[in-house]
C-alpha cells in the first residue's frame, strides 16, 4: 500500500498526455470537468449552515499538479469544510460506493477552502488530476496506467489491487493511533483485504499497491530523464520541468502552507507538478542536496531522488500513520552519512 506515493505517478501521467498536447496547465480545470465551472469559497458558517463567496479566479490543472487548488481532505479534521467532505463521503484513497467520476461531482458540490493559487493544502487535487487522465485520454486510469506506464516500465507488480495469486506477498498494515497510542493490526493484507479485488474507486492520490523494485524503476525512469531501459516515457525537459518549484512567485511551502497535515516537511521546501523540492537543506533542517524531489505514503512508506548525486532512495514499511515515528529524517542522516564520494 503506497498510499500517496501513487500522487507522482498519477501526475507524470497527467503530464505525458500534456505532452502529447492535450492540455495547458493554465487552463481551467472547468474546460475538461463541467462540473468545476462557477466552484464557491468557504466564506464562513458551520458544516450544518454556512456562506459561500465566488472564487476570485477559476482553478486551474497547475493548481491541481501543486495543490494549490483550494481542495482539502476529509481526515484533516481542522475546518467545516473537511466536514463537508466526510459526509459526502470522500474520503481519498479510503472512498468506497462511488467511481471516480462520481467522487469528483461530489467535490464539485462542495465549497473550496480558499480561492486557487493562494495557499497550499494537502488534498484530493490528485484525485481530480487522475480524472482529467481518464477525460483526456479516453480511458479508464488503472487502464491507462498499466498500458503506459507499468508494462513499459516492467513495473508487474504495481496496480489498484493485489490479484489472488499474489496475496502471500501482500505485506500486513499496522497501526498506532497517536491519541490513544494503541497499537494493532490495519489490514492483514489476505483475502479479506479491500485490496484483494478491484476497486470502485480508483485513486490517482492514493490508491496503489508495488513492491520497492518496482518503484525502484519508476524512480530511475525519473532520475534517468523520462527513460528506462531503452523505453521513454516522456522527454527529460519534462521531468526537470515537474520538479523545479512552482509556487506562485518562488514561495516555499512553509510560505504558502494552511494545510494540517503534509507528508513531508514544509520547511526549506517548494512544491512542483507533483513532488515536493528540495531548496534550503538548512532551513529543513534535514541533510541532502538542494534539487532533491521527494514524497511519501500514510503507511510510512518514502522515496526521493537526489540527481547531483545520481542517488535513488526507496524506504518501505507498513505502519499508519505515517507520522508514527520519524524514519524519514533519520534515513536521510544515514544514507548521507554512508556517501563518501
Amino acid at each position: 500500500r503506497i498510499y500517496s506515493m501513487t500522487k507522482p505517478i498519477t501526475s507524470l501521467a497527467l503530464m505525458m498526455l500534456y505532452e502529447e498536447g492535450h492540455f495547458q496547465l493554465t487552463h481551467p480545470v472547468s474546460r475538461y470537468i463541467p462540473a468545476f465551472k462557477n466552484l464557491e469559497v468557504w466564506a464562513g458558517g458551520t458544516a450544518e449552515k454556512y456562506e459561500t463567496k465566488p472564487c476570485e479566479r477559476e482553478m486551474t490543472i497547475r493548481d491541481l499538479l501543486t495543490h494549490t487548488s483550494g481542495l482539502t481532505y476529509g481526515f484533516m479534521y481542522e475546518h467545516p469544510v473537511d466536514a463537508l467532505y466526510r459526509k459526502a463521503g470522500i474520503e481519498g484513497a479510503n472512498t468506497v460506493g462511488m467511481t471516480l467520476k462520481e467522487t469528483v461531482d461530489a467535490l464539485a458540490g462542495i465549497p473550496l477552502l480558499f480561492s486557487p493559487g493562494t495557499h497550499w493544502n494537502y488534498s484530493v487535487a490528485t484525485d481530480v488530476c487522475g480524472y482529467l487522465v481518464e477525460v483526456l485520454s479516453g480511458r479508464p486510469l488503472d487502464e491507462f496506467f498499466a498500458s503506459r506506464i507499468f508494462a513499459p516500465l516492467g513495473m508487474n507488480d504495481t496496480g489498484f489491487f493485489v490479484p489472488k495469486e499474489k496475496l502471500n506477498r501482500f505485506a500486513t498494515n499496522y497501526f498506532r493511533d497517536p491519541r490513544t497510542r494503541k497499537s494493532g493490526i490495519m489490514d492483514v493484507g489476505d483475502e479479506t483485504s479491500s485490496y484483494a479485488k478491484p476497486p470502485r474507486f480508483l485513486s490517482g492520490g492514493g490508491g496503489l499497491t508495488s513492491t520497492i523494485t518496482d518503484y525502484w524503476r519508476f524512480c530511475q525512469m525519473l532520475l534517468n530523464g523520462g527513460e528506462l531501459e531503452g523505453v521513454r516515457l516522456c522527454s527529460p525537459k519534462t521531468i526537470e520541468f515537474m520538479t523545479m518549484n512552482h509556487l506562485p512567485g518562488g514561495q516555499t511551502m512553509k510560505e504558502m502552507s494552511i494545510s494540517a497535515f503534509s507528508e513531508l516537511a514544509a520547511e526549506g521546501a517548494g512544491f512542483g507538478l507533483g513532488f515536493q523540492v528540495t531548496l534550503d537543506p538548512a532551513e529543513s533542517q534535514a541533510i541532502g542536496s538542494i534539487g532533491n524531489f521527494s514524497w511519501g505514503g500514510a503507511a510510512s512508506t518514502y522515496f526521493w531522488i537526489d540527481p547531483e548525486e545520481d542517488m535513488i532512495a526507496i524506504f518501505m514499511t507498513q505502519l499508519y500513520p505515517s507520522s508514527t515515528y520519524p524514519f524519514r529524517p533519520q534515513l536521510q542522516q544515514l544514507v548521507y552519512g554512508a556517501v563518501i564520494e
